[in-house]
């Protein structure tokens, strides 16, 4: 990134970083580069621009929202120490955003004490994650239908869930992956509108950032680079910015199987820790990456709809997109359309990870999918830029 004015592109590509703070340069307009995030009203959590997002999408009032942030962030840290008290009987977690507390699932009954200790709920289950996850694999070795759209494991209903396109639940083969993947372990069925799909598109106006004649978005600055969705470019293929100057080019990238990549970033522009706010809410520091649990409220940053909130549904599942299986995604309620792709989903002030696909949009609402960001730093060994 340049001056603030490429700023916006430079990390941002659509998303995500490129706006730093008005000390940069005063010669920059303000639609050209955002005030950087302040975090008076809330501390570290977060800015009072996040509450008012927060407030917007999840339907919370001021107080709520601020509660509900500094719930999560304790629930973070709960679910680390909860897991490892529970240790082999650990059937997962998730937050209750009701009683602002996370409850965790074990498979013996011996470890609840020192679950509950740590501070979290405890639910008694059949199955553990392991277990669960054993099954999950084994349901990923399976050729699914389209009209299948993707599976995970759910610690809640301490199954595999495998969500069917409701108007073809009734397909052949669609029950014949139904009755194949019931016999790898315990499985529920849940209906959803649409197929998901990825979210690059052709090249329009905007804060994008290029590669070919496809827009994406930016996720994440990490030291030399950014990260953002693989399905967005090949390794070695050029990237250029908003103004259509040189970024760098695609130094990894994987998809399908996973959705991830990383971009060098030189020629002038540069890293920032910052998620932008597209106006819509001050720009959003980036202080780490610490998992949000099931459960718990998240915002992400693109290129084409913005900014926009929800809540996470569903961890580790297996994406089945068109062009293959994507797996270990994270599931939202967020919206998010074309060009979407690669940007930053962000919970409070932690990197959460970089947008995949999804179905529907923000006119009428949807889903979206993200690849864990902790996952693509530790396959390209990068390190997060962090304030």
């Amino acid at each position: 990134m340049r001056r603030k004015t490429v700023l916006r592109v430079g990390l941002s590509a659509a998303l995500l970083v490129s706006t730093v703070a008005a000390a940069l340069t005063t010669q920059a307009s303000a639609a050209d580069a955002p005030a950087a995030t302040s975090s008076s009203a809330t501390g570290a959590l977060g800015s009072s621009a996040l509450i008012t997002a927060m407030e917007r999408d999840l339907g919370l009032s001021n107080s709520q929202a601020t509660a509900r942030l500094k719930a999560e962030s304790t629930a973070r840290a709960v679910e680390r120490a909860a897991r490892r008290a529970a240790g082999g009987s650990y059937g997962g977690s998730w937050f209750e955003a009701d009683s602002g507390r996370l409850t965790v699932a074990i498979a013996d009954s011996a470890q609840k004490r020192a679950v509950e200790a740590t501070g979290a709920r405890v639910a008694l289950v059949e199955h553990t994650e392991r277990q669960l996850d054993a099954a999950m694999a084994r349901i990923d070795t399976l050729d699914a239908p389209r009209s299948v759209s993707g599976w995970h494991v759910d610690p809640k209903s301490n199954s595999v869930v495998v969500s069917v396109v409701g108007a073809r639940q009734n397909d052949n083969d669609v029950r014949t992956f139904l009755g194949r993947a019931r016999q790898a372990g315990p499985v529920i069925v849940q209906e959803t509108r649409q197929a998901p799909r990825t979210l690059a598109a052709g090249t329009v106006g905007g804060d994008p950032y290029y590669t070919g004649n496809v827009r994406c978005s930016i996720g994440f600055s990490v030291y030399g680079g950014f990260v953002t969705a693989g399905h967005c470019g090949q390794p070695g293929a050029g990237v250029s910015g908003w103004d259509h100057s040189y970024i760098g080019n695609f130094q990894g990238s994987s998809f399908p199987d996973n959705d991830y990549a990383w971009v060098n970033v030189g020629s002038g522009w540069w890293t920032v820790p910052v998620v932008l706010g597209w106006g819509t809410v001050s720009d959003q520091l980036v202080r780490g990456s610490a998992e949000a649990p099931v459960g718990a409220s998240i915002c992400r940053s693109g290129s084409t709809s913005h900014w926009h909130c929800g809540t996470v549904l569903a961890k580790n599942e297996t994406v089945n997109y068109s062009q293959g299986a994507v797996h270990e995604m994270t599931k939202t309620s967020v919206c998010a359309e074309p060009g979407d792709s690669g940007g930053s989903f962000i919970s409070g002030d932690q990197a959460q990870g970089v947008t995949s696909g999804g179905w529907g949009n923000c006119s009428s609402g949807g889903e979206t999918w993200y690849q864990p960001v902790n996952e693509i730093l530790n396959r390209y060994g990068l390190t997060l830029h962090t304030a």
